[in-house]
C-alpha cells in the first residue's frame, strides 16, 4: 500500500491562494469584456438565454438618460418562461412549488403552468385586455398570482403588481397613475393565522377613485371561500371566464415595457417604475445563473420575496421560470407558524440557493442555531442576500448555522430602478474570496459603477462617498418611468447630482484596495452629530456585533448641543435580558469602534418595525419618537411592533425627565 503525500499547511495556503488568484482573474476577464466591448458580450449572452420571434437591429442604443436593449427585436417573456420548456421536453418538470401556513402543498410543473397561463389569459382577453393595456395584480403568493403576471405578459399587456400588503389609498394611487383597465385580485388570504379580505381593499380603493377610475372589470379568484361583495357588471368569477383555451403569445418589441413596478412611495408620490422585455429577461437571467448560483439544470429556488416587490418579479416569476429551474414559494412569513418553517422547506424540497434578505438572517439570530441543527439543509450552495447592509454577525451565522461553513454567501446590491444585481459575488461561474460586511462585493459583468467624492471625482480606496453608475446601463436596469413625459422626474431624481448621463441611487459606499465595493447605507439616513456624517446602516453594523444583539435600528434625534443624538433600538438574543448594565456595554461597544463623539442612547425592544419584504422602517420609528404621525403603514409586517417602540419611547422620556 502506497501512503498518500500529507500536504503541509503551508502547501495548503498556498494552493488556496493560488486558487483565488485564478478565480479573480477570471472574474476581471469577464467583467473587462463585459465593459469594453458590451455589444458582443450581451448578444453572445442574448442569443444563448431567450428564445426570438425576430433578430435585433441594434444591441443597444444609448438616448437621454437611459439605454435600450435589443433595438427591433421581437420576442414574449410568457413563450420564454412556459412555452418553450413544453416544447423542449420540460413539461413533466415542477416549475413552481407552493405552501401555505395551513400546509396546503401543490406542486405546478410546465406543462400544468402552460395549462394555466393559457386559462388566465383566455379569462384576461375576454374581459378585454388587449397588448398595451394596464392590468393591476394584487394577489397573494400563490402560482396564480405568478400566472396572472405571466397571463398579462403573454397578450403583450403591462402588469403593475401591487404587494398584497399595501392598503387601499396605496393601491388607488398605484390603479390610478397607471391607467389600469383591469384589477386581478383574490377574495382573501391567510396571514399569520388571519384572513386577509383583499376584495373589500379593492373596493374600498375603487371608491376612493370614483369617476377617476379607468378600471373597467375585476378579476375575482376564489382562494379563502369568504364572502366579499360582487359589483354587478363590474366584478367577475374567475371560474366564469377562466376556460382553456391556447392564446398565441403577442410578439412585442424587446424595448416595449413589460411591466410598472411602483417604489413604497415614503417621500412622496410612488414612483412608477418601468421595465422592458428583452433587456429585462436577458439580465436578469444571467445573474439567476451567476450571481444566484442556478447554473446547473436541477438547482431549486428557495425565495421568501413577494411577487409584489422587485426580487419576486425578477427572482420568483421571470428569471428562473425563463431559464426552466424550480422555483419555491411559501404563502406566509418564513418564520410562521414557527421560527424553523424556512429550513423545514429547505429541508423538503432540497433546495440548493435561499434568497432571503439581510434582515431576516438578523432576525433569526435571536433564536441561535440548534433549532438549524435539527434539519438537514446540506443541499444549500448559495445564500443570496439583498435589500440591506450584511452585517458580519448575520453573515457569519448564514455561513455557519445555516450553511455548516459550505455555502456560498452571495451578497448583492440592486434596486428596483436596476431590475437585478450590480454589486455582488458570481457563484454560478467562479467563486470569488468572500468578505463580509456591508454589500461587499465586486461591480457584477455589464455593470459600470465607480465610488466619487462630493464634486463627482473618484474617491480614494476606503474613503467614503457616493455610488454611481455610469452608461451604457445593464440590460435589465429600468427604461423610465410612467407617466413621466420627457423623462423630467428621472432625470430629477436619478441625474442631477453629478450630471446628466451619472446615476445616482443614492447610497454611500467605498472601494477598497481590491476593489471591493462596501455599500453602507442610505446617503438620507445619515445622522449628523457635532458636525460629523454618521450612516444608521454603519452604526448598526457595528451594534449588532455585540454578542447579546440580534437586530438593531439606529436613527438620529435633534439635541442642542450635537445637532443630532443617535438613538439605537436593539432586539436581543434568547438568553439576554434588557438592563442597565447590558446598555452601557452596547454603548461602550459603539463608543470603542466609533470613538466618544458617538455615545448612543439604547432602547430595547422586542421586536422592530418592518415592511414584509424585511426592511427596517426608521422613518416609522423617528416619528414616534418625535410625537409625529408615523404616515402611510400599510406595509407593516406585524403592529404590535408599533408598540413595541411606543412603550419604548414611554420610558425614555420618564427617565429623562425622572434626571432633570
Amino acid at each position: 500500500m502506497v501512503e498518500q503525500a500529507q500536504i503541509t499547511p503551508e502547501q495548503a495556503e498556498k494552493e488556496f491562494e493560488e486558487k483565488a488568484d485564478y478565480n479573480l482573474r477570471l472574474y476581471q476577464k469577464v467583467y473587462k469584456r463585459s465593459v469594453e466591448e458590451p455589444e458582443k458580450f450581451w448578444a453572445d449572452v442574448a442569443e444563448q438565454l431567450i428564445d426570438w420571434f425576430e433578430p435585433w437591429k441594434k444591441v443597444f442604443v444609448q438616448e437621454d438618460p437611459m439605454t435600450k436593449w435589443f433595438v427591433g427585436a421581437k420576442l414574449n417573456a410568457s413563450y420564454n418562461a412556459v412555452d418553450r420548456h413544453v416544447r423542449s421536453g420540460r413539461g413533466n418538470k415542477a416549475a413552481v412549488v407552493w405552501e401555505s401556513e395551513r400546509g396546503e402543498r401543490r406542486i405546478v410543473t410546465y406543462n400544468d403552468l402552460y395549462y394555466e397561463v393559457n386559462r388566465w389569459a383566455n379569462a384576461l382577453r375576454e374581459l378585454g385586455v388587449r397588448k398595451g393595456d394596464r392590468v393591476t395584480i394584487y394577489m397573494p403568493l400563490t402560482p396564480e398570482g405568478v400566472t396572472a403576471m405571466l397571463a398579462t405578459a403573454r397578450l403583450g399587456a403591462i402588469h403593475s403588481v401591487v404587494f398584497a400588503g399595501f392598503g387601499a389609498q396605496a393601491l388607488a394611487d398605484r390603479i390610478e397613475d397607471a391607467g389600469s383597465k383591469v384589477v386581478v385580485t383574490a377574495d382573501g388570504f391567510p396571514r399569520r393565522g388571519k384572513i386577509v379580505n383583499l376584495k373589500a381593499i379593492v373596493d374600498e380603493a375603487l371608491d376612493k377613485l370614483g369617476s377617476k377610475s379607468t378600471v373597467q372589470k375585476v378579476l375575482v379568484w376564489r382562494r379563502s371561500g369568504i364572502d366579499v361583495n360582487m359589483k354587478e357588471g363590474r366584478d367577475v368569477e374567475f371560474s366564469e371566464v377562466g376556460k382553456y383555451k391556447y392564446i398565441e403569445p403577442v410578439p412585442v418589441e424587446a424595448t416595449d415595457p413589460m411591466f410598472i413596478l411602483y417604489t413604497s412611495g415614503t417621500t412622496g408620490k410612488p414612483k412608477g417604475i418601468v421595465h422592458s422585455t428583452g433587456g429585462y429577461l436577458v439580465g436578469t437571467s444571467l445573474m439567476l445563473l451567476w450571481s444566484y448560483g442556478l447554473s446547473q439544470e436541477n438547482d431549486v429556488l428557495f425565495n421568501t420575496s413577494d411577487i409584489g416587490w422587485i426580487v419576486g418579479h425578477s427572482y420568483i416569476t421571470y428569471s428562473p421560470l425563463v431559464m426552466g429551474r424550480t422555483v419555491v414559494i411559501y404563502e406566509s412569513a418564513p418564520d410562521y407558524p414557527y421560527p424553523d418553517k424556512w429550513a423545514e422547506l429547505i429541508e423538503r424540497y432540497r433546495a440548493t440557493t435561499f434568497g432571503t434578505s439581510a434582515t431576516f438572517l438578523r432576525y433569526l439570530m435571536r433564536y441561535g442555531e440548534d433549532y438549524i441543527k435539527a434539519h438537514d439543509l446540506s443541499s444549500l450552495r448559495v445564500i443570496v442576500t439583498n435589500g440591506e447592509p450584511l452585517n458580519y454577525a448575520p453573515w457569519k451565522f448564514g455561513l455557519e448555522a445555516v450553511g455548516g461553513g459550505a455555502v456560498f454567501m452571495s451578497h448583492q446590491w440592486w434596486q428596483t430602478e436596476t431590475g437585478g444585481p450590480n454589486i455582488g459575488y458570481l457563484p454560478g461561474l467562479v467563486y470569488l474570496p468572500m468578505k463580509s460586511g456591508p454589500a461587499v462585493g465586486f461591480p457584477l459583468p455589464g455593470n459600470k459603477i465607480g465610488v466619487v467624492d462630493e464634486n463627482g471625482n473618484p474617491a480614494k480606496p476606503r474613503q467614503r462617498g457616493y455610488l454611481v453608475m455610469y452608461p451604457p446601463f445593464p440590460p435589465m436596469m429600468m427604461i423610465g418611468m410612467w407617466n413621466d413625459p420627457n423623462n423630467e422626474r428621472l432625470k430629477k431624481t436619478y441625474f442631477s447630482k453629478f450630471g446628466t448621463s451619472v446615476y445616482y441611487p443614492g447610497d454611500f459606499a467605498m472601494m477598497d484596495e481590491e476593489g471591493y465595493i462596501w455599500v453602507t447605507g442610505r446617503a438620507d439616513e445619515t445622522i449628523k452629530v457635532a458636525a460629523h456624517r454618521i450612516g444608521a446602516g454603519e452604526v448598526e453594523s457595528i451594534v449588532t456585533a455585540h454578542p447579546a444583539v440580534s437586530e438593531a435600528a439606529a436613527i438620529g434625534l435633534p439635541d442642542p448641543v450635537k445637532g443630532e443624538q443617535v438613538h439605537i433600538f436593539v432586539v436581543l438574543k434568547e438568553g439576554y435580558k434588557p438592563s442597565p448594565e447590558l446598555a452601557k456595554s452596547i454603548q461602550e461597544h459603539v463608543r470603542k469602534f466609533m470613538g466618544a463623539i458617538v455615545t448612543p442612547d439604547i432602547h430595547f425592544v422586542g421586536k422592530l418595525p418592518k415592511t414584509r419584504s424585511g426592511k427596517v422602517m426608521r422613518r416609522v420609528i423617528k416619528a414616534v419618537m418625535m410625537g409625529q404621525s408615523a404616515g402611510d403603514v400599510s406595509t407593516l409586517e406585524d403592529e404590535a411592533s408599533m408598540d413595541e417602540i411606543k412603550k419604548a419611547v414611554e420610558e425614555f422620556k420618564k427617565e429623562v425627565s425622572g434626571s432633570s
